[in-house]
């Protein structure tokens, strides 16, 4: 299976009704946003990979590796991939997984686990940055607000497609019980603003809009159950186009 423009075994769709898988990676790369980083200054970007097949990560450091050496951005700036780290729970650098210096790629990648169960001390009140440009669907359209029913649907729904094609299985969990707690939770605060950018393929030359909200929403409610689900948004992202860095979202508690 190509992980760029994964399709299913038979051709066919996949469990969603979807002709084309949703990519088991996201970037994030939203710091470098209009950088023009000069010669010899290092620069990085992460990537989250979903996947109970460790070995993916090989095929990605070879891959970044010839990228670099081929030119990147609209100039094609050479460039070397100098070191790979894997990162912690907390999104912190940790284990050396390649150096370009040896020329060397080390097994033994610890998956970071994320823990579903519901929040004993939860707090009630939160606050949910959305740092990227977000595109939530609902009923077949795009929606206004990220009503709390509609983020947590979606993030809950790309986890559990996430897990059917790429992992154990989708989530074992009551669909229509988390959609009816979830509509308990209310927003108490919007404060949004479009955002607009693009996209353009080096392969077709046509460029894809990949605009969304960004802002703040703040939520209400009994929140103990959805607050992992939230942590793990952080993660995969949320919406339409996660695979590019859109819907990188960060959920804190509001004192």
């Amino acid at each position: 299976m190509a992980l760029s423009a994964p399709t299913s075994d038979g051709g066919g769709p996949s469990p969603s009704g979807l002709a084309d898988w949703p990519r088991p990676f996201v970037f994030r790369a939203r710091h470098l946003d209009g950088c023009i980083v000069q010669g010899g200054e290092p620069f990085h970007f992460d990537l989250h990979v979903f996947t109970a097949e460790l070995d993916v990560i090989a095929y990605f450091i070879l891959t970044f590796a010839a990228l670099a050496r081929e030119g990147l951005g609209p100039r094609r700036g050479k460039a070397e991939l100098l070191r790979v780290r894997g990162l912690s729970a907390e999104g912190v650098p940790e284990q050396t997984l390649y150096e370009q210096s040896v020329q060397m790629i080390t097994g033994g990648l610890q998956p970071v686990s994320l823990d579903l169960t519901p929040l004993p001390d939860a707090p009630t009140r939160i606050r949910v940055d959305f740092l990227s440009p977000t595109e939530l669907k609902h009923e077949h359209r795009i929606a206004n607000r990220p009503e709390f029913p509609i983020l947590f649907g979606r993030i809950r729904d790309r986890m559990s497609m996430l897990r059917r094609l790429y992992g154990p299985g989708p989530l074992d969990i009551d669909y229509q019980g988390t959609n009816a707690r979830a509509s308990t939770v209310k927003m108490t605060s919007c404060q949004l603003r479009r955002q607009e950018t693009d996209r353009r393929s080096t392969r077709t030359g046509q460029a894809h809009s990949i605009g969304g909200f960004i802002g703040t929403a703040e939520y209400e409610g009994d929140l103990a159950e959805f607050l992992p689900y939230l942590e793990a948004g952080r993660w995969v992202g949320v919406g339409r186009q996660s695979v590019w860095g859109k819907g990188e979202i960060k959920a804190g508690r509001i004192d």
